[in-house]
């Protein structure tokens, strides 16, 4: 799991790297605990993208795009 420290290898407080932090190294599921995340605590417009798959490439910054790792965690957050 990769090492994130809120604030100090985050980027600041803006909004991709708010979210980064909350999600780096955890799965999606249905409860919040120390290795999971719940779905129904992520923002309205998101989409869970597994390594490999294909997504449409309209532009939609409101949208959050949850980059998940081939174990199924969290690698990358971001707003396209």
């Amino acid at each position: 799991m990769p090492l994130v420290v809120p604030g100090i290898n985050s980027g600041g407080d803006d909004k991709q790297s708010s979210w980064m932090d909350k999600l780096m190294g955890k799965k999606i599921g249905d409860t919040t605990d120390s290795t999971n995340f719940a779905r129904q605590d992520l923002p309205k417009e998101h989409r869970v993208l597994e390594p490999g798959s294909m997504a449409t490439q309209d532009h939609n910054k409101d949208r959050m795009n949850i980059h998940l790792g081939d174990d199924g965690t969290v690698r990358h957050v971001d707003f396209k």
